[in-house]
């Protein structure tokens, strides 16, 4: 008998694998939006939007844990809304009021020199008396 170390028996490698079959679903696990809820909470909170997708995300990832994947999509679904609004609240709102500035100082700097133009007209004696 041998009792050499290591053993090595070369047997034939067969596959045991088995692809997945068609009628089989795979569930891929829900995302938790956790990176962006943590950066609309700090850095582009508009109208706490942020906070409560962090809230939603942080649950999201909760049950995710403890393997209820169905409420996990649906809280992070929630979160995802969430953020979204935060986003474009914290982008468009402040173009929108950019574009209104601008077109309010443009309008305004027309209306100026409108005004100075009828201002700075001399009337003479000669304009004031009918002839």
């Amino acid at each position: 008998m041998d009792t050499s170390y290591p053993r090595e028996e070369y047997l034939p490698m067969t596959s045991h694998k088995r692809g997945p079959s068609p009628t089989a679903v795979t569930s891929v696990p829900p995302r938790d939006h956790l990176i962006w809820s943590i950066f609309n909470t700090i850095y582009m909170n508009f109208c706490c939007l942020g906070f409560v997708a962090l809230a939603f995300s942080v649950k999201a990832r909760d049950r995710k844990v403890a393997g209820d994947v169905e409420a996990a999509r649906r809280l992070s679904s929630k979160a995802r809304c969430y953020n979204v609004l935060a986003t474009a609240g914290s982008v468009v709102l402040p173009l929108l009021l950019t574009a209104l500035v601008v077109t309010g100082v443009l309008h305004l700097s027309k209306l100026a020199q409108d005004s100075m133009g009828f201002f700075s007209s001399q009337f003479g004696a000669s304009d004031d008396e009918d002839k």
